[in-house]
């Protein structure tokens, strides 16, 4: 896998660990980012060495992500079967999902098929085959709305 492609995976994967956090304690962004790119993107933590993410394309997911979650989520909801809420969604997946979809809507230099494949594997860090099928499904169906 070549350098920029191994740093931007990472930067996806600590971006969705970002978004949580920001979901489940309402860390301001300035001091998440901050916190992340001191802290987490690069470094050793409890002996494992994180890949050293991208961190503009950190940056860009997650500002992205919570300045257009509005917009983000109604088009998750909108491809979520008619008798599943939102609300349903375990957190981590959910953010999984907004950060696909962010870079659906706003980066079109990343190809279709390497955001949705980039974020399946996010998905299989956290969870089975069956929600990592979810993700894929989920994305393509978002894909074919946001990049006719």
């Amino acid at each position: 896998m070549k350098e920029r492609s191994k740093s931007r995976s990472a930067a996806r994967l600590a971006a969705v660990q970002a978004l949580y956090q920001k979901d489940m304690e309402g860390t301001p962004l300035p001091v998440l980012l901050h916190e992340f790119h001191q802290h987490r993107l690069g470094k050793t933590i409890e002996d494992v060495t994180y890949v050293d993410a991208e961190r503009s394309f950190f940056d860009d997911v997650v500002a992205g992500v919570d300045k257009r979650r509005g917009e983000i989520d109604t088009l998750i909801e909108g491809r979520l079967s008619k008798d599943w809420a939102m609300a349903r969604l375990d957190k981590p997946m959910l953010q999984i999902l907004r950060a696909g979809t962010y870079e659906l809507m706003s980066r079109i230099d990343v190809p279709t098929g390497t955001v949705i494949s980039e974020y399946v594997d996010v998905a299989k860090a956290f969870y089975d085959k069956r929600e990592s099928g979810f993700v894929n499904g989920l994305l393509d169906a978002i894909a074919k709305e946001v990049r006719r």
